[in-house]
């Protein structure tokens, strides 16, 4: 069994690595079985890392959202066999590319429509693109060719991304393979198509408040700025602070920082309460805000064996993936201690979290870091977490 020294001792090791700083809490049934910060929000004003720090969720902003989709579930807003198109209506008649018995690429009709389940199990056959670079992927260059204008523009919402995005040409039929990417966007477009409000107004009034998560949002509010922490960059001298501005600048309010979804920045505390949500059957400090059963639903594996193989790689040995999230299906495979069925995500600059609803642990990790070393810090967090188990 774990105790707080011994966590204390790995958290500290990770500054040693080039952690700049983190933080950990891990909660069961209710009680704080550790929380801890470690190291600096900004190396060089020895600002200390504390509750109060805010770090940028990245891909980990998916959580909310996603929770948000089956929120709208439960309260019969769709179906996941519906269309997308019947909110999203330029998404009715998508191309996809096909090949022939020569291995020569063409441009055919998609033979299904995407679905709310293809949005929500990253099934909607389009990848992130993220850059203008030339590439030999047509799948790549067809979604580049979408977003030029917006691009030129300089700023877009995210209903213009989604609108712009829909001539793009799918990589497979809807449905067929599992491909990280465009799929959160869509789920965006359909939250704020569904509830005729913007995304930020749901998130706040439908997880946010209810969840007293305040230091949570996509858009700059208060001290929210300043008490962002640092991103830094790992270099051979240690970690130096990463200047570009371009993870922080759609952060900041006003149409003209627009870049589509703007991903979340949160606390460790404040993420802490969605996580506990989650593990406790869907209730928080007496508030419910979904059934036990649906998020049954969320954390059930929807991958067939075929589809866990363009998602299973080291980070994700043992896991399969439901509605948003991973999910556990496998404890030897992934060398995991925790009960099947624990489920969260992960950010892209070294966040981390997971839901164990067996036995009720909550367990939220922060760090901010390029590259995010998640292969060291993540599974060795999730050991030493699940080790503190009662």
């Amino acid at each position: 069994m774990s105790n707080i020294a011994n966590v204390d001792r790995l958290l500290d090791s990770f500054l040693d690595r080039g952690i700049p700083g983190c933080g950990l809490k891990v909660v069961q049934n209710g009680e704080v079985l550790y929380e801890g910060y470690h190291g600096y929000s900004d190396i060089e004003e020895k600002t200390p890392v504390t509750s109060s720090s805010i770090f940028r969720l990245a891909s980990m902003s998916k959580i909310p959202l996603y929770t948000t989709m089956m929120m709208l579930y439960e309260q019969g807003k769709f179906l996941m066999t519906d269309p997308i198109s019947d909110w999203l209506p330029e998404w009715k008649n998508m191309k996809k590319f096909d090949h022939d018995e020569n291995g020569y690429v063409h441009i055919v009709d998609a033979k299904k429509p995407i679905t709310v389940r293809d949005v929500c199990s990253m099934k909607c056959g389009l990848p992130y693109c993220n850059t203008q670079e030339v590439t030999d992927n047509p799948v790549l260059t067809s979604m580049q060719n979408c977003m030029k204008p917006l691009i030129e523009k300089g700023h877009y919402t995210n209903r213009e991304h989604v609108k712009a995005m829909s001539e793009a040409v799918l990589a497979c039929e809807p449905g067929e393979k599992w491909i990280y990417g465009f799929s959160s966007e869509l789920a965006c477009a359909l939250i704020e198509a569904i509830t005729d409000m913007p995304v930020d107004e749901v998130f706040k009034q439908f997880i946010f408040d209810p969840l007293e998560m305040g230091d949570t949002r996509s858009r700059f509010e208060g001290d929210h700025e300043k008490r962002l922490v640092t991103l830094y960059l790992q270099s051979e001298n240690g970690p130096v602070p990463f200047k570009n501005s371009f993870f922080d600048d759609k952060h900041i309010p006003g149409a003209e920082h627009e870049q589509g979804w703007a991903r979340l920045y949160s606390t460790v505390e404040d993420f802490s309460h969605l996580m506990q949500m989650l593990s406790e059957g869907g209730a928080y400090k007496g508030k419910r805000l979904l059934s036990s059963t649906t998020i049954n639903m969320m954390r059930a594996n929807g991958l067939s064996e075929k589809q866990l193989l363009d998602y299973t790689n080291t980070y994700e040995k043992g896991y399969g993936y439901g509605y948003g999230v991973r999910t556990l299906i496998d404890k030897a495979a992934g060398d995991h201690s925790g009960a099947l069925g624990s489920f969260g995500w992960t950010g892209g600059f070294g966040t981390w979290c997971e839901a164990d609803p067996e036995d009720r642990v909550s367990i939220t990790y922060m760090h901010n870091l390029m590259p995010d070393d998640e292969l060291y810090t993540h599974h060795r967090v999730r050991a030493v977490s699940y080790g503190l188990i009662k």
